[in-house]
């Protein structure tokens, strides 16, 4: 019996026999597909397609008790079947921040993001998620060079560039162990974010751990999907540093520190990224990714530059692009 049969079959059982309908919603990076019930009534609800052994629905079900405790807009979890990796939600609708952001919406809807993203972090408590450690942190930018450059450039690396890269990875751990933590969602963007009601309802927040507190902030505001003006990032970037202070949370007192920690954590988040997208086409399949590339590079290059510590990987970014070395003068 097919995956879709089994969900047929669980969801009949569950809706105790009402008549409904089945249709795609959304699937994502992951194995997990989701589709739209719709019922004789009008309502419409979500049923997710974990599949075991790759997927394990138990993190989602424990997440969105959390994040709901702390207030957060997340779909209730209406039925599960754990073992089989079913579970049935509330529908948050299909209309995401992607869709509806532009220059007339955005600061309406990053608004709201960042309220809720405060309402979130001041709910962290230390236990409740795995922490986001230095063993995490690491294996995910190693992801660049296997997938990235390995991969999908097809480059092997000299034992001087794989020591440039080490030394980075190591530059950014120290920097983004040392941030105030809290809960981190992991794909806080605008993909995930959902126009509601009440915004912005949240999804995919599974992968949640206990981290930096600039994390969710890059994923919001250096969108992998959607990009802005250097200046619009910076004003919203402010307004949340200025809620965040009087929540009390772990931010530091000058916005220029709080300025480099958001960027250096942006640095980490994109080589990851670059990885990932390389994996999604070359092992997976999913070349829609690939078109993204560029927009995350771009914010890797241009935050790279604007750190002295981080110019030799600029300089690597440049040697594995075939970029030619730029003229300088020395004094």
């Amino acid at each position: 019996m097919s995956r879709l049969e089994q969900l047929n079959e669980w969801l009949v059982t569950t809706l105790e026999g009402k008549t409904f309908s089945l249709a795609p919603a959304s699937a994502d990076a992951s194995f997990r597909r989701y589709f739209r019930v719709s019922l004789a009534d009008g309502v419409t609800l979500i049923a997710m397609d974990a599949p075991p052994p790759q997927e394990d629905c138990r993190p989602f079900v424990h997440v969105a008790d959390v994040f709901a405790a702390a207030g957060l807009h997340v779909p209730n979890v209406l039925a599960m079947d754990l073992e089989r990796g079913f579970l049935l939600l509330d529908d948050l609708g299909d209309t995401t921040y992607l869709q509806s952001l532009n220059d007339e919406t955005a600061d309406g809807l990053y608004r709201g993001a960042c309220q809720a993203l405060i309402q979130l972090q001041s709910a962290s408590k230390p236990q409740e998620f795995p922490p986001y450690d230095e063993a995490l942190l690491t294996r995910e930018m190693q992801l660049f060079p296997d997938w990235y450059i390995s991969k999908h450039l097809g480059l092997i690396l000299t034992d001087k560039q794989q020591a440039v890269i080490q030394q980075a990875f190591a530059l950014l751990n120290r920097n983004i162990l040392a941030q105030g933590q809290v809960y981190v969602h992991r794909d806080y963007h605008s993909r995930n974010l959902m126009v509601c009601e009440d915004n912005p309802g949240i999804l995919d927040f599974q992968d949640a751990v206990y981290g930096p507190i600039t994390y969710d902030l890059v994923s919001l505001f250096k969108d992998a999907y959607i990009s802005w003006e250097e200046d619009k990032v910076l004003d919203w970037l402010i307004r949340y540093w200025q809620g965040a202070k009087q929540a009390g949370l772990p931010v530091p007192e000058d916005i220029g520190d709080f300025y480099r920690d958001f960027e250096w954590m942006g640095v980490q988040r994109h080589l990851k990224v670059l990885g990932i997208f390389a994996r999604l086409y070359h092992r997976d399949g999913k070349e829609a990714y690939l078109k993204d590339m560029p927009l995350v590079m771009d914010y890797l290059r241009r935050a790279c530059a604007r750190y002295i510590e981080l110019r030799p990987l600029v300089r690597l970014l440049d040697e594995i692009h075939g970029v030619p070395p730029q003229p300088g003068f020395t004094f």
